[in-house]
């Protein structure tokens, strides 16, 4: 039968209509030709519910079917005997079915486990069991609602009645076994004339502030909507009236949020809250049941008669194509989003809708003949896709904010609206879209859109918010910079390049980097001839590098430069400086020269008169603990270590151990050192172990002086000024006796010693050049004393204290032909024998009467430490008639000494003597007769020690024959135990060497002699250890380069070089 309802009032209204859905049809996994085995008999299907395992059918003789997405049966089990199903909800696997069976007149309540199967009726396992009952008369179950936590149950009766069951999941999972344990139910509402046609529970935390802690109950019936608070504070009142309007049976279910009640009426859907209604959507026509998926809403109509005029596309479109539409009732479906007003599936079903779920994403209809339906949404690619064709950009951003699409996706949608835009000429409204795609469109894509002349401010627009956001690069702050340049705003570029940071921290607030990149800020200002803003982003931004290069690049302005650097501070002045010293020295050589002073010795700011301040001025005052600290630093060249001269250069001392004190500290220095534990002096704050803690030098870190170097390559002169200053003021070090009371008083310890060795080093290394190559010249304030630079020089290389060099040095010296700097180097550096060659030279050449004195000094001086020295002078000395007759006394002195230190061999001083016809014999006749007697003797005496070892040698190879020949008996005269001194008796043991015992003397099993064991065991010892050293080459190859013959010749005695031969037993 027909509804009697006018195809027009069944038409949707002229919403927007898309199909998003593609309808599937289901088939038989065995059989693809006809739907699944179970909908065959459709029309026995009391009700189908979704659930966490599957899908739940329910028949109408009380068996429930678990089903897979094959919709093939995982379980089926008989829930009711002898009646059926007729309500179905599940949570948490938590089944809550409610039927009736024939021996029960009341509807019963029966809760089931899905995860667990009882092995005997392999049913899941039945949890309760009761009776749906209030009053004695029954009543029919209308509809249920369970909420997501199952703590509460509500079940509405036909009479109107709504019974709750509170605090059920505590009741199931109590652990009670008893089926009637049920918490019992609260009659919330009656209502008889109004029968109850839908039930849902708001859950906690899904109002529109998200907060929400409370539990509500909706309560639908065909007059009114209800709410009631069923947990929290205030809970178990009465039901309040939301909404005067109610609706049908099935027409009323909760939205997809959980937060609102949908009701379907016959002019309009109608959503309502706890507070009251809310918005309505207009649709008219009949609904016979609504459901929900996802945020769609899924309207079923009752079957009515279709028309060709009728005002919906989908009724009329089905007339078209149906032959027997006249004389066949429709059933429309219709797919609705509410929350974007349009409908996304619609279409006709001819044999009428039996049920509707959603399950795994899709949405499932079954129809009475039993063909199940899929409708399967469409990807969000293809759907976006089928609103860009009808130019819905706005409808797609709106869906994608609905399915929670991901920011680069609707940044993707942005960017397609805006191609849109600019395609239709709306330069303004494409570039709104396009800023909504920051981020994550390339802003290249937009910046070619907009390079026309005539679209130069969308351009700006859009990078200056590139630039708030912070992703600007380089390259778009150049062309910011350069639009501003060309349309010639200079307002908007001091704007721009004023603004501080728009973005802050959202944990501590502090301001973020610069909306902007800083570097091609100053670039593109400085080509552009805005030189003001280029320096003011420099100075307020401290670049210190670019505000210099803009003073003294473009602008030439030494003296502000250098005010700047003075305001930087030792850290930032430091690298400045060693980029822009020399430019600064060309134009300001004094003023420079002192500020470079200032940074390599001050530790503090780099004022305008703190390098001229004399260092005296710099040092606490007496009252002040002046005294004390004085000690102190008198003391520390006590305790550091050894101070490296030139002989040693290579290990600087650190700084403090180069102060140079004085002769003697005064009064007040040793009066605090002596009063320190004195009681009956005043107690001063000096004395105090505490202050002396607190006063102690702490490790400072400065720059460098071989930064600056290079830059006094044209100003030699200022160049040995900052050197001096440098060395005396940092570490105390000056070759100059007046500016002794300049040094000062305490000197920091370096942060790093190692480098700080190095400067000092590479310092008087470069000061001793130039006094060597600069010309000579009266250096100023010496107190009237004139000291030619090359002193200076000797002074340096004469100091004790002073580390430089000394291989550099020399190189110096014989460069700069500087002769008395080489003598004393040479002489530092233990090279005595180019000193003596020098002096021989000169003797050579006649410059000097002195020089063959000279050599004889020098040898006398430095030879009995160098004997290599002697065989030199002997060579000298008898070189020329005129040197050996003014030095023949020296001649013979000299080969006594040889003979007496073993210095050289009589064979090796003739060689020396007659190289040429100089020396005669008669000369060195007694000191020959001498060595040749002494070399008799020492002849002789070898040639006795020899037959002695012979000797000695033939007695042992004797002695060794008899004791080895078997057939020579060997006769005991021994009488005596050789142990205990006893007269020898049998039993006795003879041995070899003569020795006899007492058997009874012996230990048990002793085979050797105990006399002789021990030196017997060395022997044995040292063999098997000559033994070991045999294949110890390296060993044996070191000792030769040691000792040469006298190894091998040790080795051979010691069989060393011999076959390894087996240790005796």
């Amino acid at each position: 039968m027909s509804s009697p309802i006018s195809a027009n009032a069944s038409a949707a209204p002229a919403w927007r209509q898309f199909p998003f859905f593609d309808a599937v049809p289901v088939k038989d996994v065995h059989d693809l030709a006809s739907p699944p085995e179970i909908f065959k008999s459709a029309m026995e299907i009391s009700i189908m519910a979704p659930s966490t395992s599957g899908v739940l059918v329910a028949d109408i003789h009380g068996s429930i079917h678990l089903l897979d997405k094959d919709f093939e049966t995982v379980t089926s089990w008989l829930a009711h005997v002898g009646g059926r199903v007729t309500h179905m909800a599940e949570q948490r696997g938590i089944l809550i079915t409610l039927g009736e069976e024939d021996a029960v007149k009341h509807p019963l309540l029966k809760i089931w486990e899905l995860g667990r199967i009882d092995q005997k009726t392999g049913a899941p396992n039945l949890l309760r069991s009761v009776k749906v009952q209030h009053t004695q008369r029954p009543h029919p179950v209308s509809t249920v609602a369970l909420s997501a936590s199952l703590s509460h149950l509500a079940v509405g009766l036909g009479d109107g009645t709504v019974l709750l069951y509170r605090h059920l999941d505590q009741s199931l999972f109590s652990g009670s076994t008893s089926l009637t344990s049920v918490p019992k139910p609260r009659v919330i509402h009656e209502s008889p004339a109004e029968p109850t046609t839908g039930l849902g529970f708001r859950e906690p935390g899904t109002g529109k502030d998200d907060s929400s802690p409370n539990l509500y109950l909706f309560i639908v019936t065909t007059n009114r909507v209800l709410c009631y608070q069923a947990s929290g504070k205030g809970s178990g009142g009465s039901p309040s009236v939301v909404h005067e309007v109610g609706c049908g049976l099935g027409c009323a279910t909760m939205d997809w949020k959980k937060r609102d009640v949908i009701v379907a009426r016959e002019e309009a859907i109608y959503m309502c809250g706890t507070e009251g209604r809310g918005q309505c959507y207009a649709y008219e026509g009949s609904k016979s049941s609504v459901h929900t998926h996802l945020n769609y809403l899924v309207i079923v109509s009752p079957p009515f008669a279709p028309s060709a005029s009728a005002a919906s596309a989908t009724v009329r479109n089905f007339v078209a194509r149906s032959n027997t539409a006249n004389t066949t009732d429709i059933t429309k479906v219709t797919v609705f989003d509410p929350e974007n007003k349009f409908v996304a599936y619609t279409s006709t079903f001819t044999e009428g809708i039996r049920e509707v779920i959603s399950q795994w994403g899709n949405v499932y209809i079954l129809s009475n003949d039993g063909n199940l339906i899929c409708l399967q949404e469409k990807p969000t690619a293809a759907k976006l896709d089928m609103m860009y064709q009808k130019g819905q950009y706005l409808l797609a951003l709106n869906v994608a904010k609905t399915q929670r699409l991901d920011e680069s996706s609707v940044a993707d949608i942005h960017r397609q609206y805006g191609d849109h835009l600019y395609g239709k000429s709306d330069y303004d409204g494409a570039m709104q879209q396009y800023l909504q795609t920051l981020g994550y469109l390339q802003a290249s894509y937009v910046i070619r859109k907009f390079l026309d002349a005539q679209r130069i401010h969308n351009l700006v627009t859009y990078l200056q918010e590139l630039h708030s956001v912070g992703l600007a690069n380089s390259d778009h702050t150049t062309l910011l910079l350069n639009t501003y340049t060309k349309l010639k705003d200079v307002s908007r570029l001091d704007s721009f390049i004023k603004t501080e940071s728009r973005r802050t921290s959202t944990l501590d607030g502090e301001k973020d980097e610069l909306p902007f990149d800083l570097d091609t800020a100053i670039r593109v200002c400085r080509q552009a001839g805005y030189f003001e803003h280029a320096s003011y982003l420099a100075k307020k931004y401290e670049r210190h590098e670019d505000y210099l290069r803009i003073q003294i690049e473009d602008a030439a302005n030494y003296k502000d430069a250098l005010s700047y650097l003075r305001q930087l501070g030792s850290e930032a002045a430091e690298a400045n400086l060693a980029r822009y010293g020399r430019a600064m020295l060309e134009s300001l050589p004094d003023e420079t020269t002192q500020l470079l002073i200032g940074l390599c010795t001050s530790t503090g700011p780099l004022s305008a008169d703190s390098d001229e301040r004399p260092s005296s001025a710099r040092q606490p005052s007496p009252n002040t603990g002046a005294s004390y600290l004085s000690y102190l630093a008198l003391n520390r060249t006590t305790a550091a270590p050894p101070t490296v001269s030139s002989d040693n250069a290579g290990t600087v001392t650190p700084s403090a151990s180069t102060i140079k004190a004085r002769e003697q500290p005064s009064r007040r220095d040793s009066g605090v050192f002596e009063g320190s534990d004195s009681r009956t002096s005043t107690p001063g704050p000096e004395r105090g172990p505490t202050l002396s803690k607190l006063m102690l030098p702490t490790p400072v870190k400065r720059p460098s002086p071989r930064l600056y170097f290079a830059h006094f390559v044209d100003h030699l002169d200022k160049f040995v000024v900052f050197l001096e200053t440098v060395a005396l003021k940092r570490w105390g070090q000056t070759v100059d006796e007046s500016q002794i009371q300049s040094v000062p008083t305490v000197i920091e310890p370096p942060a790093d010693e190692d480098v700080d060795k190095q400067d000092q080093v590479a310092v008087w290394n470069t000061l001793l050049e130039l006094y060597l190559s600069l010309p000579s010249a009266d250096s100023p304030g010496n107190n009237g004393q004139s000291n030619s630079l090359r002193d200076k020089a000797l002074l340096v290389l004469k100091s004790s204290k002073i580390p430089y060099d000394s291989t550099h040095a020399l190189i110096l010296c014989s460069t700069q032909q500087y002769t008395p700097g080489l003598l004393l180097l040479w002489e530092k550096m233990g090279m005595y024998e180019e000193v003596l060659r020098f002096w021989m030279d000169k003797d050579k050449e006649g410059v000097s009467s002195e020089a063959s004195g000279q050599v004889i000094k020098c040898l006398d001086q430095y030879g009995p430490a160098n004997r290599h020295l002697y065989p030199l002078v002997l060579r000298f000395l008898t070189s020329t008639p005129a040197l050996l007759s003014r030095h023949a006394s020296d001649l013979g002195r000299i080969l006594d000494y040889i003979d007496n230190e073993k210095i050289m061999p009589p064979l090796g001083v003739i060689q020396v003597l007659s190289r040429n016809g100089v020396a005669s014999v008669g000369l060195v006749k007694q000191w020959l007769l001498t060595r040749i007697k002494e070399s008799r003797e020492e002849v002789q005496t070898d040639k006795q020690l020899t037959d002695s070892y012979r000797m000695e040698t033939k007695t042992k190879l004797k002695q060794v024959d008899e004791l080895s020949d078997p057939e020579r008996p060997r006769v005991f005269h021994v009488t005596r135990c050789s142990s205990c001194g006893g007269q020898l008796d049998l039993p006795s043991v003879h041995f070899m060497c003569n020795h006899s015992y007492h058997q009874r003397c012996l230990a048990d099993h002793d085979t050797e002699c105990p006399n002789c064991a021990r030196a017997n065991g060395v022997i044995r010892e040292i063999r098997r250890n000559n033994e070991r050293l045999a294949d110890q080459h390296d060993l044996f190859l070191s000792d030769v380069k040691e000792s040469g013959f006298d190894a091998i010749a040790s080795a051979y005695g010691r069989s060393v070089l011999n076959a390894s031969r087996p240790v005796d037993a």
